[in-house]
């Protein structure tokens, strides 16, 4: 039996936030292991119900059985899920098909899909696939994605220390996903801040899983209102939960990786409203 936990956390106010210390801003927000050896370990967030975690196989299968917040008979009864491999070789299966995935390879698993588990090849170079899950209203099938399956965008300038590429991997252009959207943008070396111009976008949140960050460097990740930032220090391999109402941009020691996930009411992914960046405050 794998070893899950899972923790619930509540939808927040951004005028509450306004007060945050750093210690209350971190409980709200950042999730720090994301990957234990051997274990699943999640977050609930009541932000649009957006569930995000991670799974770390090494000498055994894990399951991904339903938390008892679902009040489900399994993971994805009312739930699509969006799997990333940020870690040596695995498979993922779902139900009698098996999905083999390599470094930065995806997965989307669609609503009613029974027995979703976790495996790694080799227990010294374990797999550490990162997931997102939203819920649905249908069912959408299953399906295997690779960079060269995304929609890819080219952004920024080296002069700007924001040069990146934008992999959309789990977008309905790619997958028939339900509200669930999942990239991930790589930062080209010398470039530092991503998501700059900053913007917010109400009609759903965000969750940054930071990955590829050298064991001495860190990312400080800046969240708030555009007159009331924040911001969060944060290592390799750890999340944070972007607020609708919160810009999601930050700035680095070292150039990463990041993976996104979306999910509310609006899938285009061009719907923001786009902050200045002298108006930050």
């Amino acid at each position: 039996m794998a070893k899950i936990n899972c923790t619930v956390r509540q939808a927040s106010s951004n005028v509450d936030a306004r007060h945050y210390d750093t210690e209350r801003l971190r409980e709200e927000y950042l999730v720090e292991n994301v990957m234990v050896d051997g274990e699943i370990n999640m977050v609930y967030s009541m932000f649009d119900r957006i569930i995000t975690g991670g799974a770390v196989p090494v000498n055994e299968e894990l399951l991904l059985s339903a938390p008892d917040i679902l009040r489900s008979d399994f993971f994805t009864q009312r739930r699509e899920l969006g799997i990333f491999n940020v870690g040596g070789p695995g498979t993922v299966r779902v139900g009698d098909e098996k999905f083999h995935l390599d470094y930065k390879e995806a997965l989307y698993v669609g609503r009613g899909n029974r027995d979703v588990t976790f495996s790694s090849d080799d227990a010294s170079n374990p797999a550490h696939f990162y997931f997102c899950s939203a819920t649905a209203h249908k069912e959408t099938g299953i399906k295997k994605v690779s960079k060269k399956d995304a929609v890819v965008m080219h952004c920024g300038s080296l002069e700007e220390s924001n040069e990146r590429t934008i992999n959309r991997l789990l977008v309905k252009e790619v997958v028939p996903c339900c509200q669930l959207q999942m990239g991930m943008t790589e930062l080209n070396p010398g470039s530092t801040w991503n998501t700059m111009p900053a913007h917010t976008h109400d009609r759903r949140m965000e969750v940054y899983f930071y990955f590829e960050v050298p064991k001495k460097d860190a990312v400080c990740h800046f969240m708030g209102e555009p007159q009331q930032t924040r911001h969060i220090w944060m290592r390799n391999e750890q999340s944070v939960i972007s607020p609708q109402w919160s810009i999601h941009s930050a700035c680095a020691t070292h150039a990463y990786t990041f993976i996104w996930a979306m999910c509310g009411e609006n899938d285009d992914y061009s719907d923001m409203d786009w902050c200045e960046i002298p108006d930050l405050r």
